[in-house]
């Protein structure tokens, strides 16, 4: 006969289930450690250490997840019964046509790279070579580690305490749960990347609403500090990094108080994922102090945590749908952005009236940077790789500065945002971006002209 456990050794229990899987959780994503002269934090430590040894694998790995992701979708297309099992796989693998047709050129590009085959315009360095080549191994390793230890921080009671702590400095400044606090640590210590996978699962589950879902990942999914580092010297201005970084914290949260206030984000309703209860208490008038609520809320959580067997299947579930369902539409989305920012004029003519902004604004080499405001739609490095042949450090400067604040790339997290259930469409995120642009860029330019 099982024992009933007393209220002191239930609290004990929520206590233990509270502090060993948070303080992991907190160890693993949102601690900075100094590895081989490197400020990293261990998810990155462990990604890197995947990425740098097992690089060739990783690209085959996606190569061959893009083809089952293609058969898979013709199978659930023709087989009632299998779609009707797999349902939880299935709801992303549907036969609608954008997204299989990226998820379709997305397996071509990567397979005619893999056996380099095809035109140098599909399979050359500045196209599949880097989104197969360089990125989709990072983000197929990122997303899958992050997919396995999230629970730490989303279903022990961190969210929760964290939220309730941050919940009134968080409700004033952006009309967001204090929760959303850990979706951009997350970010900032890791990767972006890793910021929308959490707020994704959190919207999905009921915490947060479509508004707040679409303004944390827009504005929260901030560039990790050791990739704000990569950009800085691959556009050589390395010695001004700590500046530039600053700078870069700075726009950011002028952008996250003016963003969301314009549309698309202000259109946005209050409404919770569809089908989905909502979760997370968010009045917490009937305690006596912030304190008392949150260490409430975080025992609670913790108290109905999810079993390990619960856990490892739900796990095995996430990793197959960002690996099956992601990974196919970043290639053949981010793939098609970087063969329009290579092979054709698109960017020239869209960055063509900015060259009259940038000579405004007294940034040397206009005509060049120009273009450069919106290649890192494509992709956030892309304006440091080109922008590195123009000879001004405060045109440089700039343009490095903005690329980090726009935080909007369809080669990793825009792909993200547009596959998910959150109401945002591509011309929505092509709207924001361009909003953090006309925000970034002359607060950079003002900076900048301060430094140099």
């Amino acid at each position: 006969m099982q024992k009933k456990l007393n209220t002191e050794e239930l609290a004990t229990s929520s206590w233990l289930k509270f502090l060993l899987p948070s303080g992991v959780g907190i160890l693993f994503f949102l601690t900075p450690v100094l590895i081989d002269g490197q400020v990293t934090v261990g998810m990155a430590w462990v990604g890197d250490l995947f990425i740098d040894n097992g690089q060739t694998q990783l690209r085959w790995m996606a190569g061959i997840f893009t083809v089952i992701s293609v058969l898979l979708t013709l199978i659930f297309h023709v087989s009632e019964p299998i779609r009707i099992r797999y349902q939880w796989l299935a709801e992303g693998l549907t036969l609608n046509s954008v997204w299989f047709f990226l998820r379709l050129f997305g397996c071509v590009a990567a397979i005619c790279y893999l056996l380099q085959i095809g035109p140098n315009w599909l399979i050359g360095d500045a196209t599949a070579g880097t989104t197969l080549g360089s990125l989709i191994p990072i983000t197929m390793t990122y997303m899958a580690i992050a997919t396995i230890f999230l629970p730490l921080l989303v279903e022990f009671g961190l969210m929760e305490m964290v939220g309730v702590l941050l919940s009134k400095v968080f409700g004033k400044l952006f009309r967001l749960p204090g929760r959303s606090a850990i979706d951009a640590l997350a970010s900032w210590m890791g990767s972006g990347p890793v910021g929308v996978l959490i707020t994704l699962q959190q919207y999905e589950r009921g915490y947060y609403t479509a508004r707040e879902a679409a303004t944390i990942c827009t504005n929260f999914s901030v560039v990790s500090v050791s990739f704000a580092l990569v950009v800085a010297n691959a556009i050589g201005i390395g010695d001004y990094f700590l500046s530039m970084y600053a700078c870069v914290i700075g726009i950011g949260f002028v952008c996250a108080l003016i963003t969301p206030k314009l549309p698309p984000l202000s259109r946005l309703k209050d409404e919770f994922c569809p089908g989905v209860e909502p979760q997370g208490l968010r009045d917490f008038s009937k305690y006596h102090s912030l304190w008392g609520a949150a260490v409430n809320e975080a025992l609670t959580r913790a108290g109905r945590a999810p079993a390990i067997g619960e856990l490892i299947p739900r796990i095995g579930r996430g990793v197959a749908e960002v690996w099956l369902a992601l990974i196919p539409v970043v290639m053949g989305l981010g793939t098609t952005a970087l063969i329009l920012a290579e092979y054709t004029p698109l960017f020239n003519w869209l960055g063509f009236p900015f060259i009259v902004v940038l000579n405004f604004l007294g940034l040397a080499e206009a005509e060049a940077a120009a273009p450069l405001m919106f290649v890192g739609f494509t992709d956030m490095f892309l304006p440091a790789l080109v922008g590195g042949s123009i000879e001004s450090e405060l045109t440089r400067f700039v343009v490095a500065t903005v690329s980090v604040c726009q935080l909007i790339y369809m080669s990793e997290v825009g792909a993200l945002i547009v596959k998910s259930r959150i109401p945002l469409g591509f011309a929505d995120i092509g709207g924001i971006f361009l909003i953090r642009t006309a925000i970034s860029l002359p607060l950079a330019a003002f900076i900048g002209h301060m430094l140099f």
